[in-house]
């Protein structure tokens, strides 16, 4: 006999096993197989959830842009900010103006898988979607108006800077933009300069407003106003309103900008960033390519704040991502406005030095303290500030 081509023998299960294992081993196969049925079912329903659209979006930090440097216009990089017809300077180190990205929209939000991410990181917010895209208005009309919002604030920007520096210039108010459905719509336009109303002079929104309050909402009020420039005369009737203080009020339905003569060429050359809270940052460029020496010592400074055209610094959102995006550009100090020091205290990054400022004069005190390396311990922080009410 072979010891090679033997057949091995074949065992039938039902020769191993009892009817009744059998019946039981099948069960416990078919438990098991229902067992990872559910499971999947259950992966597939998380998964499914975690990649659903949510109702937020997340703002985190954006890019950093150097007032004092060059950024990349259509291929070709350019100066920040550039200033003809006056004596310039050489700058040195930084001063950083700061941006916030939103990640997501109305129409394409993060997932809950990203908003669970970004729970979990310090430099990230989550914020409800109406809060930066409000209902009823597009992607490309918030685009535009933050568009608006930053050529006005370059403006304001320039203004502050150059009376800064001790120049006299003429402004006028004008119209920025006229509300649909409202008294002006169709009476006043975009860049109608508005030279009184009813024989009453008005030279800003606070003189405009007192006027139009005065008239009340029970007579046409007319307007003086200058168009192409050709002068001319519209009648409006104001409606009731209620103002931000909670006072009764009139309103036409129309918001301001200033119109400047500057008598000097300023530029400012920025893509894809919109909003007004460049300001502060904006002047301190200006002014420091047109005075001697460098403002800021040469160190790597960072701030945002909005700015008006006396000066003032005011408050902006997203500042705790703005922190963050100071960190990363390596700055040493940030300046911040008042206004948002309650939410500045706690959420400082490591190796950042915050200072308070509610004016420009106030951001100029800083930076000569910062290049002097003296007084700075005598400023304004965050810490040292009121708690906001």
């Amino acid at each position: 006999m072979s010891l090679f081509n033997e057949t091995p023998p074949v065992y039938a299960p039902e020769a191993l096993y009892s009817d009744a294992e059998l019946a039981r081993m099948e069960k416990e196969r078919r438990r098991r197989n229902r067992g990872w049925l559910a499971l999947a079912v259950s992966l597939v329903i998380v998964l499914g959830l975690a990649l659903w659209p949510t109702s937020y979006v997340i703002q985190q930090p954006g890019p950093v842009f150097n007032t004092l440097g060059s950024v990349t216009i259509k291929d070709e990089k350019v100066p920040l900010v550039t200033v003809d017809g006056a004596e310039t300077y050489e700058t040195g180190g930084t001063l950083d103006m700061l941006t916030v990205q939103a990640v997501g929209n109305r129409e394409q939000r993060p997932s809950w898988f990203e908003v669970a991410l970004a729970w979990f990181s310090p430099s990230k917010a989550i914020v409800p979607v109406d809060s930066l895209f409000p209902e009823g208005v597009t992607t490309e009309e918030r685009e535009a108006e933050n568009a608006a919002l930053m050529v006005d604030s370059q403006q304001d920007a320039i203004a502050a800077a150059l009376t800064e520096l001790g120049y006299d210039f003429p402004a006028q108010l004008a119209v920025g933009q006229v509300a649909d459905g409202t008294p002006a719509d169709g009476k006043l336009k975009v860049d109608d300069e508005i030279l009184a109303v009813n024989d009453v002079a008005v030279s800003d929104l606070a003189s405009l407003r007192d006027a139009i309050a005065r008239n009340g909402s029970d007579s046409a009020a007319e307007f003086d106003i200058l168009r192409d420039e050709v002068p001319t005369t519209v009648s409006i009737t104001p409606v009731p309103a209620t103002s931000a203080d909670g006072k009764e009020t009139s309103i036409v339905g129309v918001a301001t900008k200033v119109l400047y003569d500057f008598p000097v060429d300023v530029t400012i050359q920025l893509d894809n960033v919109g909003g007004p809270s460049a300001g502060m940052m904006f002047a301190l460029g200006i002014i420091d390519k047109m005075t001697p020496g460098e403002i800021n010592g040469g160190e790597k400074v960072a701030g945002t704040g909005t700015i008006d055209a006396e000066g003032v610094v005011g408050p902006i959102g997203g500042i705790r991502q703005k922190l963050y995006g100071a960190e990363d550009a390596g700055s040493d100090y940030f300046l911040a406005p008042a206004a948002n020091c309650n939410e500045v205290v706690g959420h400082v990054p490591d190796g950042i030095r915050v200072l308070s400022v509610a004016t420009l004069d106030d951001a100029i005190t800083a930076l000569d303290a910062i290049a002097a390396s003296d007084g700075i311990d005598a400023l304004a922080t965050c810490e040292s500030q009121p708690a906001a009410g």
